[in-house]
């Protein structure tokens, strides 16, 4: 409704989207102040309503300037105007306390310490000089310590901290930096740092200053340092000792998995890899995520040490984002130090991250020497997030946590209130309602009875802070998933029937398109690669070509399956995955193979006996699993400490030779309906080269490049038969860098849309979204 040319108006202004805890009612009431209009701003559980009254081009004028330049972590999704009576008013403008009204809003992430703070951390006349827990409204902590919404400070895990005066002048002046800045404080009334040793008897804590010098002496000596960060506890040690960072991968039995690195500033992490204009922005910003990133040969005076990522070429870095991790590396004048630190989630192998400060000194014990942890509550566990750049300078996040969440993904269809569970692996809860979905931080793997009430805790602070109160609930359709068994209790507890059941490849699909914003009006040709799903014919999917929308799918094209000796359990033997394809293809155990030298005689013969009688071997399509398997083939992985390591290994090799030799692997393709895609081709290809002794690397970069040109075929295949046009690529193995790019780039000249994961993952990571579309938008739906 256009404003009376005449006379004062009122306009009332509901602004919706990030618009809490960023700073955005500071901005208001200076803008408004600027144009001289009286009126007021307040929070609501809807966002940030806004009266203001004046003449009726100034009105306009405050209107078109709101959205123009918000605060850096603002986000405004949607603002709503209407016009009311107006009042006569003319006293200043006023922010006025938060409204308790029914609605939702959106909080904004746990963000990196911004350039002012940190010059203030640094600056000895500043009186929050080496403050550790220095923050303002445009950086720092919010998702990890808010228990609930509106954001205000009663309801984070600040509200045990009273400000003093001078603080809370701050935070009630419109004008300050720190104007209702939940976390602010101070040395004199924040929150106290304390550096607890492994050998507590009769010591006493140092504190604060002390603490964190402490801290940083302990790694100077090769010493492993619990450090609390903001959602939860890493394990730190200098990452040029190699024997401290033996150490750490021996008390975590990390295996071979590789550790990230927190380099002390930009610099010193060009001195480790090669970075691109994107990945420095991708380091630099405020997400701070861990970044993979090519490793410098040799590195330039810095080399890490080996067993940080033992046999790959990447190196996962990330900067500090907090005032303590700034301190840890030391500010100008202070004790030398490490400048590159191993900075691993502070938990065991298949644990859950640990935030409680009473459980990390029992659960941490035997793993750090000392605790360098503080007295603020953290109210959710966030991982770091982990992403690789491409090389168009996009990127694609791995493990979607600290910085993105609870940042909502936009829907293009609306979705009834909806949880959905994800999987086993890489587990991540989605919540959403209309046409927003919010994914909640990384989990991890569902294996462990500590993960599962993880997992709980998530889901209760997620539906806190979205106000979204499910009414349906999706899970997987694996029968033995835990993920699917929490979903039956949520599903119970609701009084349902039971959860939605979405096919395990058909969720990875809809998830790439809801990310794209299609509305599902028509199918897409979506190519789901993994390890491991389970298939509607009770075997293992997992190399689908899919015709798929939100609300189903055809199977058009599937990899040729092969057993799977010991199901699940057996993923960490790639030599006996080798030799089961081998078999499936009638292909022989030549006594000169790797992956049968890698077996000792009895393992053959009871892996023969296994595969002839068909005991505990399930039929497996899965992409990954072929991956494994030609992977110890050419030589290069044959038992597997940790998911996905003989795949990446592969990868690596392929990265060797990925420039030389544009010979591509053939496999076959067979069937009219459907497609079943035969590896047997390529098998014999590859075993003829290694016979002629063609090194590994260009074994594995010829698989590579077959794997991609068989991709571009069944696309072509499928869009004759159907006339789609658009590929969506998902599925974990299309975290494999190499692939990815092969397929884009065939792709892309043969004219197809591509669809990409970008923010939400491409592994299972990102499989709650899907789940979420496919049960949230259904009219029927299947249940158990």
């Amino acid at each position: 409704m256009t404003a009376p040319a005449t006379g004062p108006v009122r306009r009332r202004i509901t602004v919706r989207g990030t618009v809490q805890g960023v700073g955005f009612r500071p901005y208001v009431h200076r803008l408004a102040a600027t144009l001289a209009l009286p009126g007021f701003v307040s929070n609501t559980a809807d966002g940030v309503l806004i009266e203001v009254e004046g003449p009726p081009d100034e009105v306009e004028l405050f209107v078109r300037r709101l959205a123009e330049r918000p605060p850096p972590l603002a986000t405004v999704t949607g603002v709503g105007c209407e016009d009311v009576p107006a009042t006569g008013a003319t006293g200043p403008f006023g922010i006025r306390s938060t409204e308790r009204s029914p609605g939702r809003t959106h909080l904004p992430p746990d963000t990196a310490t911004c350039a002012d703070c940190l010059r203030e951390l640094a600056d000895p006349g500043d009186r929050r000089y080496r403050h550790p827990f220095l923050t303002c409204t445009h950086c720092g902590p919010r998702f990890t310590v808010a228990t609930g919404m509106p954001y205000d400070r009663a309801a984070t895990t600040m509200a045990g901290f009273p400000m003093c005066s001078a603080c809370a002048r701050e935070y009630g002046d419109p004008a300050d930096r720190r104007f209702h800045a939940q976390p602010v404080a101070c040395p004199d009334c924040g929150p106290r740092l304390a550096l607890v040793p492994a050998d507590r008897t009769g010591v006493r804590p140092a504190r604060d200053a002390a603490a964190l010098a402490s801290a940083r002496a302990l790694l100077a000596a090769g010493r492993i340092v619990a450090v609390k960060g903001v959602g939860g506890y890493h394990l730190a040690c200098d990452a040029t000792d190699a024997r401290a960072v033996t150490a750490l991968r021996d008390r975590k039995e990390r295996g071979g998995k590789a550790f990230a690195v927190m380099c002390a500033d930009l610099p010193t992490a060009e001195r480790i890899a090669i970075l691109s204009d994107a990945e420095r922005d991708a380091l630099t910003g405020a997400h701070r995520p861990v970044v993979l990133l090519r490793r410098r040969t040799p590195p330039d005076g810095i080399r890490l040490a080996g067993q940080v990522c033992p046999g790959s070429p990447y190196v996962g870095v990330m900067l500090p984002y907090t005032p303590v991790h700034t301190l840890l590396f030391g500010l100008p004048g202070d004790p030398p130090g490490p400048r590159v630190l191993v900075m691993t989630s502070g938990n065991r192998s298949g644990e859950p991250i640990v935030t409680d400060d009473a459980q990390a000194l029992t659960r941490l014990a035997g793993l750090a020497d000392a605790w360098l942890t503080h007295d603020r509550p953290i109210a959710s566990p966030c991982d770091d997030s982990l992403l690789r750049v491409r090389p168009d300078g996009t990127p694609q996040v791995l493990r979607r946590s600290r910085g993105y969440v609870p940042r909502p993904v936009r829907l293009p269809v609306p979705v009834r209130p909806t949880l959905a569970v994800g999987g086993d692996l890489k587990n991540v809860l989605c919540l959403g309602e209309g046409d927003h979905a919010w994914l909640g931080p990384h989990i991890g793997d569902m294996g462990e009875l500590a993960t599962l009430a993880a997992a709980e805790r998530a889901e209760r602070h997620l539906t806190r802070l979205t106000g979204v109160v499910p009414r349906r609930v999706a899970a997987d359709r694996h029968p033995g998933y835990h993920s699917t068994r929490l979903a039956r209790g949520r599903a119970a507890r609701l009084g349902l029937s039971g959860p939605v059941l979405v096919q395990h490849h058909h969720a990875h699909i809809a998830a790439a398109m809801a990310e794209h914003g299609l509305d599902g009006g028509a199918p897409v040709i979506g190519v789901a690669f993994d390890g491991t799903g389970y298939g509607d014919d009770g075997t293992v999917w997992g190399g689908e070509v899919l015709l798929a929308d939100y609300t189903g799918y055809r199977r058009f094209a599937h990899l040729e399956p092969a057993p799977l000796p010991g199901g699940d359990a057996g993923v960490a033997n790639p030599c006996r995955l080798a030799l089961a394809r081998l078999w499936a293809a009638g292909l022989p155990w030549t006594r000169e193979l790797p992956s049968v030298i890698a077996c000792s005689d009895t393992e053959r013969a009871v892996l023969r006996r296994q595969l002839e009688r068909q005991v505990a071997c399930v039929p497996s399509s899965g992409m990954g699993r072929l991956f494994d398997a030609v992977s110890s083939l050419v030589g290069v992985c044959h038992r597997a400490d940790y998911e996905a390591q003989a795949a990446l290994e592969l990868e690596a090799a392929a990265l060797e030779a990925a420039g030389e030799n544009t010979v591509a692997y053939p496999f076959g393709l067979s069937g009219t309906d459907r497609l079943t895609c035969s590896p047997t081709p390529m098998l014999r290809a590859l075993l003829h080269d290694r016979a002629r002794g063609t090194p590994a690397p260009v074994l594995a970069a010829r698989f590579h490049r077959g794997v991609a040109r068989t991709v571009a075929e069944i696309c072509r295949r499928a869009r004759t038969a159907t006339g789609l046009t658009t590929v969506a690529l998902t599925g974990g193995v299309f975290a494999n860098a190499l692939l990815e790019e092969e397929c884009a780039g065939l792709l892309d000249r043969d004219g197809f849309t591509l669809l990409r994961h970008g923010e939400v993952p491409p592994n299972d990571g990102g499989l709650a979204l899907g789940q979420l579309m496919v049960a949230g938008t259904a009219v029927h739906h299947e249940t158990e």
